[in-house]
């Protein structure tokens, strides 16, 4: 009763109290919503105080954050539509909620992305991932984020709208867990077509994401990177080549063998170098991972040989004189049985007498001859 007092400061006090109240759990904002707030906050955020808006925006957010039922009472009430517009207002704390809240809704489905989106955020939102406010930058990323993780169309919609380079220097600009929602953005959009992760790629994307493999202290976030890395680089060779020359496979092999790295970082570096290196056509940013001394790394890499080198005949002589022949008969010495088997392909594509000559165990055998004379 009190939303609806003459007073702005008893509706901000009420507005406080039933954020607060549904903010713990989502049978205490379904006591909210059965209460009959809902309509009324919405009639709160028309008003013209601008602190009852922010407050307003921060009970909804509270509301709709809890399933996706509750986020279609918001949305059924008529929010969307009065809180999109205040994306492009002046005050920065207004702005920090109402992307919260619009992140709230999006989040749960694919419909309630959509009416996100059909409140024509987009291409206005992107000018908060430039706000002078860090939390505006923050809370419209995961905005972004949330709509980006559903469809293929959602994510292509973004893009359209210049969302891809928007992002990218989010991610160049940003620092710590603030960039974390513009990094999974990126890795959401690329995951859906080889269409979707070129526009990433021709954004700059790859040294963006390079630079926070290499310099973010914590793992969350490196793990995050590695993951998105995987998501641009695994759709065709091109792909994995602008990887490769971007220079980001080594701090991924080196994540992954880290001793101090985390569970999660090591198994996302894994998965995320074994979906690039398939896509690897091109030996030469290759071999600097084959003369690596990581067995683990190897299998992929010599895996990726065996069905390079028995089809091109340029790679080969490439092969040879770089001396990975040679390293791959000191590989085959120490190797587990499923990399014996890619190591033998790689042996069959070359002459005989060149595997023999690589061997250290014929160098040996032809030193033993001359010491004998």
């Amino acid at each position: 009763m009190c939303l609806e007092e003459f007073d702005p400061s008893v509706k901000e006090a009420a507005a406080w109290a039933l954020g607060y109240i549904a903010s713990h759990t989502g049978e205490l904002a379904q006591a909210v919503v059965d209460a009959g707030a809902v309509p009324l906050l919405v009639l709160c955020i028309q008003e013209p105080e601008i602190s009852l808006k922010r407050i307003t925006a921060s009970a909804l957010n509270d509301i709709a954050k809890h399933s996706p039922e509750l986020a279609q009472a918001v949305v059924d009430a008529g929010a969307v539509a009065y809180l999109a517009p205040l994306i492009q207002h002046d005050d920065g704390k207004l702005k920090r909620q109402v992307c919260s809240c619009l992140a709230q809704i999006a989040k749960h489905s694919v419909d309630l992305a959509e009416v996100v989106v059909e409140a024509e955020i987009f291409p206005k939102i992107l000018a908060c991932l430039k706000d002078v406010d860090l939390y505006v930058r923050k809370n419209a990323a995961t905005c972004i984020r949330e709509v980006a993780k559903h469809t293929p169309e959602l994510a292509k919609l973004i893009v359209n709208a210049g969302g891809a380079a928007a992002l990218v220097d989010y991610v160049k600009e940003s620092k710590g867990n603030v960039r974390l929602p513009g990094i999974m953005a990126l890795g959401y959009i690329s995951a859906f077509s080889e269409t979707l992760a070129l526009a990433v790629i021709v954004s700059k994307g790859v040294p963006a994401l390079k630079d926070a493999v290499i310099n973010e202290p914590e793992d969350h976030i490196k793990a995050a990177t590695v993951w998105t890395l995987g998501q641009v680089g695994r759709h065709t060779p091109d792909h994995a080549k602008a990887l490769a020359e971007g220079g980001v496979l080594q701090p991924m092999v080196a994540l992954h063998v880290q001793e101090d790295s985390s569970p999660d970082l090591k198994t996302k570096s894994k998965r995320a170098l074994k979906a690039v290196l398939v896509k690897c056509t091109d030996g030469h940013y290759l071999a600097p991972l084959l003369k690596d001394a990581n067995p683990k790394i190897q299998k992929y890499v010599l895996a990726q040989y065996a069905a390079i080198l028995p089809n091109d005949a340029a790679a080969r002589k490439a092969f040879m004189q770089s001396g990975l022949l040679q390293r791959v008969q000191e590989i085959k010495l120490t190797a587990e049985p499923k990399t014996q088997e890619s190591i033998a392909k790689i042996n069959r594509s070359f002459p005989e007498e060149c595997v023999k000559f690589s061997d250290p165990a014929y160098a040996k055998e032809l030193m033993a001859k001359l010491d004998a004379e």
